[in-house]
């Protein structure tokens, strides 16, 4: 009680003193020292004997979880807009085309994708996809920017160092970034549904692992419902080009994205940042690797990257980054949203 009396003080019910010791490496066997079945038996206990701070809202008036419609239509709109303005842009570029010189649709186009990232920062500005003030880092911005960057440049680029060129304009790939695009919608209704379902979880557990192991499966199942509306999302706009573009890499990518983004709103930013960058690193090895083969002597270098191409395409390269990268993060975001304190409110 001594130790932890403030934590007690301002919960506003024992799951926050539950996650809150948990947080501070509270397991059962612990518990158990203090003859509690487990956390939450204990946390009752200290919720029950530790009087909240004087001035203080009561602890039985503590709000409930907000289940307001215009909040969260307000929030779903915001989450169309960079779909919405990335289709527009595309819309127009189609039907100017022949009519508009090439000056005219480069405006047009950096138009677009500066109105696509205005509306995706007032997506993460509010709503389940934002984070809490000091949780974000501008270098997983950063990175998030060049792997956006790198679906419609990227293989274009590596293809052209392969060749020995520059040779000619780039064969750049917008489908790719117009359905990541109309993706966010769905990533926040995803995000919202494993915050609240998570809740619920929390409220119904009496132990730890009863927790972790309701929670672990909703996270599979959300990743796996985002990864099937991506992967429709993907190949209507792929349809929308003229079809016969390969979606796997930008699916990687949108699932790598959001399960960064779930572990940054849940309080471990440093892990997605790392995962971003290491997905940035291996798609600016490739090209660097292809270059440093051509040095005498160091030809071998590059056969890793000439044979990844050679079986599966310059797409390849992306899809295993940001595969790898999503992987990575997905069995630790199983470890770290398992836990009772990454979901409690601030």
């Amino acid at each position: 009680m001594h130790r932890h009396r403030e934590l007690c003080e301002r919960a506003v019910d024992p799951l926050e003193i539950a996650a809150g010791l948990e947080a501070h490496g509270v397991t059962d066997r612990t518990a158990a020292r203090y003859r509690h079945r487990d956390v939450f038996s204990l946390a009752e206990e200290l919720y029950a004997r530790v009087p909240a701070v004087a001035g203080e809202p009561g602890r039985a008036t503590a709000p409930a979880p907000m289940r307001d419609i215009e909040t969260r239509a307000a929030w779903s709109l915001r989450a169309l807009l960079p779909g919405a303005a990335c289709t527009a842009t595309a819309v127009v570029l189609e039907l100017t085309d022949g009519v508009l010189g090439g000056g005219e649709r480069l405006t047009v186009a950096l138009v677009g994708a500066l109105a696509a990232l205005l509306g995706l920062g007032l997506c993460l500005r509010s709503g389940p996809l934002h984070a809490a003030e000091g949780r974000s880092s501008a270098a997983a911005a950063v990175y998030g920017y060049w792997l956006l960057g790198y679906v419609m440049y990227g293989d274009a680029l590596l293809d052209q160092v392969l060749s020995g060129g520059p040779e000619g304009p780039w064969a750049i790939t917008p489908a790719p970034l117009l359905g990541l695009a109309l993706a966010v919608a769905p990533a926040a209704w995803c995000a919202h549904l494993f915050s609240v379902h998570a809740q619920r979880k929390l409220v119904g557990s009496r132990a730890l692992e009863e927790f972790a192991a309701g929670v672990r499966p909703l996270l599979f199942g959300t990743v796996a419902l985002f990864l099937c509306v991506l992967t429709g999302l993907l190949h209507l706009a792929d349809l929308g080009y003229g079809g016969g573009g390969a979606p796997v890499a930008a699916a990687a990518l949108g699932v790598l994205l959001l399960l960064a983004r779930l572990l940054t709103v849940h309080g471990f930013p440093e892990p997605a940042t790392t995962g971003l960058a290491a997905a940035c690193a291996v798609e600016a090895v490739a090209p660097a690797l292809v270059l440093a083969g051509r040095l005498p002597g160091l030809h071998f270098v590059a056969q890793p990257v000439y044979t990844v191409v050679a079986a599966a395409g310059t797409g390849a390269v992306p899809a295993i980054a940001c595969g790898a990268a999503a992987l990575g993060l997905l069995i630790h975001a199983t470890v770290a949203l398992s836990r009772a304190s990454a979901h409690t409110r601030a």
